[in-house]
């Protein structure tokens, strides 16, 4: 089917000794045989993910991009390890298969998972798909099921007790991705003061029920059934996931998502297929959580509002690997339009609150 995510030929400057990693995957993982072949997942703005196909075995392999980076971003072992905790609870996550820190092989850390085949919804829903309004409405319900039976677990029961730390979650993450953004201001950048500003002035108290969190939790993170495109079969890139407060995830998952009647600038920049007919709006969704998990939530403004700020501050980290020529994908030059958008989004989410 022409809608399963394709790999492609690996973009300059990152590539890899292929040799290399070849017998270093022949002696970790028991069956492999015949000859390797590499391409690279074009998508995706932070780690770089490589198709490995090894006879008939196929794998994904992920590593951190090149270049300069934030000293805690991209963590490997933290996502080979969510991946090896959640694979006998939610069936959903990729089947992870080795872990190395040895620079050597490839110049990072990175580790190698199973592929879950499948569909993978980007800015439209390919019309041969069929899927009718009544259809995408299921597919959004769908979404949402996986993302409340996500926050259902139990981190302690899986042995994630300490991947991270639910008190003081929400002013960490307020104050982090405030220093992340100043970080990564360039001079054509909107400065985010007073967003910043509220933020801090309006943090709600931690959870009561901290759960394990995706922190991207969005269509094109998600693999659909081919056969039944309503189904989700697959959720990808857990390189954000932590224990913290469900809500902000929830928040962070919807700064994604563009109504129908939103502004045409805020359209310009969605990613998602999420103005098509049948998709339901963001509040409809957050009202479908909270039946579907028993949370109350008394407003959504702050944690919605976060969302597009820690948006636009990831948007912002990435342009400026750009902006400084720390790569060459050229994709990136367009986010500084996605942040300035989002800086106008915040800051009508505040105009518009009463708390």
């Amino acid at each position: 089917m022409g809608n399963i995510d394709s790999p492609v030929d690996i973009r300059g400057g990152e590539s890899f000794d292929i040799k290399k990693v070849d017998q270093f995957l022949k002696d970790k993982i028991p069956g492999l045989s015949g000859e390797l072949a590499v391409k690279q997942f074009p998508r995706g703005f932070s780690n770089l993910t490589y198709l490995i196909t090894i006879g008939d075995k196929e794998m994904v392999l992920r590593k951190p991009p090149f270049g300069e980076k934030a000293k805690t971003a991209h963590d490997m072992s933290r996502e080979y390890r969510i991946l090896k905790a959640l694979e006998s609870v939610f069936p959903y996550s990729p089947k992870p298969l080795l872990y190395t820190d040895d620079n050597d092989i490839m110049g990072s850390s990175f580790y190698v998972m199973e592929r879950i085949k499948g569909i993978i919804l980007r800015k439209k829903i390919p019309k041969e798909l069929g899927l009718t309004p009544d259809m995408i409405t299921k597919l959004c319900e769908s979404l949402m099921e996986v993302f409340c039976e996500l926050h259902a677990l139990d981190f302690n029961k899986i042995g994630l007790e300490d991947f991270g730390k639910p008190e003081g979650y929400v002013r960490r993450q307020v104050e982090g991705w405030s220093s992340r953004y100043r970080n990564a201001k360039t001079d054509d950048a909107p400065d985010f003061e007073n967003v910043m500003k509220w933020l801090h002035n309006k943090m709600p108290n931690d959870s009561q029920t901290p759960a394990i969190i995706h922190n991207d939790y969005k269509f094109d993170n998600v693999v659909l059934n081919p056969e039944n495109p309503m189904e989700i079969i697959g959720v990808l890139d857990w390189e954000m996931s932590t224990i913290g407060d469900p809500l902000m995830d929830l928040g962070g998952s919807l700064a994604y998502w563009i109504n129908h009647d939103d502004p045409d600038n805020a359209k310009l920049i969605g990613m998602l297929p999420t103005t098509d007919k049948g998709m339901l709006t963001r509040y409809k969704l957050v009202d479908m959580y909270m039946e579907k998990t028993g949370r109350e939530i008394e407003t959504f403004d702050f944690y919605y509002c976060f969302g597009l700020f820690r948006l636009a501050t990831i948007a912002q980290q990435i342009y400026y690997r750009f902006y400084h020529g720390q790569t060459k994908d050229k994709r990136f030059a367009m986010l500084i339009i996605a942040v300035q958008v989002l800086e106008e989004s915040a800051q009508k989410v505040i105009a518009m609150s009463d708390i």
